[in-house]
């Protein structure tokens, strides 16, 4: 896909971390960008900041999602990237350990199911609603693309550490819709990959920093290089490459520093 001014994209969770940095370097690069988020102050106010729109969306609401999008598409026209990095989820181990009944209890289903619609199935919902879009657009160049989705996935879709049974099982997932889907919109001209990103220093992780200076040290040490928590500008310097490279399909990115997680 050229990068070139004037393309719309669509950056989920554009208010903060990861997502804000993918909206910044969309919007440096010449595209029109609409960001969804719950933050109304804060992705007001980046949307003010880039020259895009915001759009209060809860991924994890079918008809706020496809408001979403009908609002983006008559501000900015017909996204041809669609950057997805909103989710939302609880912890907890399969089973644990409560001090106050001095006994064993389970993960609830519930709390597995609230994961699973905030990580997976959002995932799909954005993805399949953005790329019906993209189907009933004109192909951009001679490959005959329409447009691009990227998923956020995580490195704990392949290293999940105890307490991440709901996170790292439904990242695996976000993994997991990419191959399939990307064949079965290869007629149509949409590629579909996804990142996996490490620990980056997002707000919830620089929070840590004045918190625990200790533990934010170890983090730090943890990856083998460059020592210290990936930048926010660096996962949206991977988006950019994604977008740019139209042989980029069906493929699963860690961006991690070179970091394996241990089990806790």
């Amino acid at each position: 896909m050229k990068l070139e001014k004037g393309l719309a994209a669509v950056v989920t969770g554009g208010a903060s971390g990861l997502g804000k940095a993918s909206a910044q370097a969309l919007s440096d690069a010449g595209f029109k960008v609409a960001i969804f988020d719950v933050n109304d102050e804060a992705g007001q106010a980046h949307a003010n900041a880039i020259g895009g729109t915001f759009h209060h969306v809860d991924i994890t609401d079918e008809q706020s999602v496809q408001d979403g999008f009908d609002a983006a598409r008559a501000a900015n026209g017909q996204e041809r990237l669609t950057v997805h990095c909103a989710m939302t989820s609880r912890r907890g181990k399969t089973i644990g350990w409560d001090k106050e009944a001095r006994g064993y209890k389970r993960l609830s289903t519930e709390d597995y199911a609230y994961g699973a619609e905030g990580i997976l199935v959002s995932s799909y919902r954005v993805a399949s609603i953005s790329a019906l879009g993209m189907a009933n657009s004109e192909p951009l160049n001679e490959d005959g693309e329409r447009g691009a989705i990227i998923l956020t996935a995580s490195v704990a879709a392949q290293d999940g550490q105890i307490g991440q049974v709901i996170y790292g099982s439904c990242k695996a997932g976000v993994n997991g819709l990419v191959l399939p889907m990307a064949r079965e919109l290869m007629d149509l001209g949409i590629r579909v990959n996804s990142i996996m990103p490490g620990i980056f220093a997002t707000p919830l992780m620089l929070g840590m920093k004045d918190r625990n200076p200790a533990v934010w040290e170890q983090l730090n040490a943890s990856v083998p290089f460059p020592k210290r928590l990936g930048h926010p500008e660096e996962f949206a310097s991977l988006v950019l490459e994604i977008a740019r490279n139209n042989y980029i399909n069906a493929h699963q990115f860690r961006l991690d520093g070179g970091i394996r997680m241990p089990p806790k």
